[in-house]
């Protein structure tokens, strides 16, 4: 959703990486191109004024320290206004309560009925037992969605079939969520094609009549301004508590996101980023803003990788891969748990990727399209050897290739490019193990804290990455690296035993 805000801001920075320190002149070009990235990423006018206004007053009484430069200070700056603009720091859901009541609002078509089982999901393995109400009787159709989507995810869903009394729903909900031991309840209610009379009077009187604990707003990211609209008539008609953007991985330019949290002043609390069932996660204002900068979010990766890859896999994997001869084998194993975390160029936006190498995000997807297209090759290739010739590939001669490729359908110089590449990857981990002593140095099982197979962090919690990289974003990319996607590695007869 950020992309095209990210690309502005990073060549900003690029603008003034060249000067010696921070002027008031550099400052003002710097801060007016930063306006422009806003205004073109849909923010609101009254959020860039007052995003500006707090900039332009750091980045003037800020000290530049030897040991950064005054781009590196520019970003640090313009980051912590970011965080505060995003709200400051995560705000979990408020659970009290016997069961806790979990209200969500919104307009139709914002993704509201899937965000509720979105969120009973997440519940779940969080180690809650939720329960989803039918609140929207204007429209069967959303009773039949919310069940259909109960049935995927295993979560119960609660209505009574014809009835059209909304505070009997509800109340027969809580009754049956008392019994059976459900919590949180979450009510899905009614929504319209805009704001009006009606649906105010029903939401009021839900929320009068059974105080729900959260009353979450379901906000289409890709609405602009007008989603803060819609947020600000919800906020005063009935005080939300929370939102929830869905959609953030649609092509929207992002500025509700900047916008609605500084417009109603309540946090976002949920961002939907994908249309899978587990495609939700918990906002965190510092780590977005770390996103938006092009500096990746390593924390929310790890995260997904515990909760995406099994520990004694990953474990197996990382051993083998760090303590013995890498394999055709072990490079299909690692593939396919990477798979499970997500694409490649989420991967690569993650991890900071555009920042840390001065890649735009078409340079990236560009990147990650063809190295996706190489694993499926890698895949295929693998698939059609033999146990033997993927544990020693050097064994594959001129004719074991020719079978190999005939058996995958793939092309005789693609399967040599292929174990050139291997090879060259081979050799790789071959001088990793001899820099970290087979394995990473100070860390027991030869894994980082907190990724699987490694040990838990001291107390329990992941530290805290520093707000801004060392070292701050590079000029350019690396000499030789490839801006179109990688390359090169192709099967050569000469100096090559393959």
């Amino acid at each position: 959703m950020f992309e095209t805000l990210t690309d502005r801001l990073q060549g900003v920075m690029k603008a003034i990486r060249g000067d010696a320190k921070l002027t008031p002149e550099n400052i003002e070009e710097a801060i007016r191109e930063v306006r422009k990235s806003l205004l073109e990423a849909d923010v609101s006018l009254k959020v860039v004024k007052l995003f500006i206004s707090r900039v332009r007053q750091k980045a003037l009484g800020v000290e530049v320290l030897d040991s950064v430069t005054p781009a590196q200070q520019f970003i640090k700056v313009v980051y912590d206004e970011l965080v505060v603009i995003l709200g400051g720091e995560n705000v979990p859901l408020n659970m009290k309560g016997g069961p806790s009541i979990i209200m969500l609002l919104g307009l139709q078509g914002s993704g509201k009925t899937t965000a509720c089982a979105k969120l009973a999901l997440k519940l779940r393995k969080d180690g809650y037992n939720p329960l989803m109400v039918a609140c929207d009787v204007q429209r069967p159709a959303a009773i039949m969605q919310l069940q259909t989507l109960g049935k995927q995810v295993n979560i119960p869903v609660f209505t009574i079939a014809g009835s059209q009394d909304v505070q009997e729903i509800a109340a027969k909900s809580l009754e049956q969520a008392k019994a059976v031991g459900n919590n949180p309840v979450i009510f899905d209610t009614a929504g319209r094609l805009q704001v009006d009379t009606d649906l105010m009077a029903e939401l009021m009187l839900l929320d009068r009549g059974f105080e729900p604990g959260e009353k979450l707003l379901v906000v289409d990211s890709m609405t602009g301004q007008e989603a803060v609209n819609v947020a600000e008539t919800f906020n005063t008609q009935l005080e939300i508590s929370g939102v929830i953007l869905t959609k953030v991985d649609g092509d929207a330019r992002g500025g509700a996101a900047l916008s609605v949290r500084e417009s109603t002043t309540k946090p976002i609390k949920f961002i939907s980023t994908g249309e899978k069932l587990d495609q939700i996660e918990a906002f965190y204002p510092d780590r977005m803003a770390s996103r938006i900068l092009g500096m990746g979010d390593v924390l929310t990766l790890v995260e997904k990788a515990q909760a995406t890859i099994d520990e004694k896999e990953a474990e197996k994997v990382a051993k083998q891969m760090m303590g013995g001869e890498f394999t055709l084998e072990m490079f299909v194993s690692a593939q396919r748990m990477m798979k499970k975390m997500g694409s490649l160029g989420d991967i690569m936006k993650m991890m900071g990727m555009g920042g840390m190498l001065g890649l735009s995000s078409e340079q990236q997807d560009q990147i990650a399209s063809h190295g996706e297209n190489m694993f499926k090759l890698y895949e295929t290739a693998i698939n059609s050897m033999t146990p033997t010739e993927r544990q020693k590939p050097e064994i594959i001669n001129m004719s074991r290739r020719r079978r190999i490729a005939a058996g995958a359908g793939l092309k005789d110089n693609e399967v040599g490019q292929m174990l050139n590449e291997f090879e060259q990857m081979r050799k790789m981990f071959t001088q990793m193990r001899k820099m970290f002593g087979n394995g990473f140095p100070g860390m027991p099982g030869g894994m980082p804290f907190g990724m699987p197979g490694g040990p838990e962090p001291p107390g329990g919690v992941m530290p805290q990455l520093p707000k801004l990289p060392p070292g701050g974003f590079p000029r350019n990319p690396p000499p030789g690296f490839p801006l179109k996607g990688p390359g090169g590695g192709y099967f050569r007869k000469k100096g090559k035993r393959f």
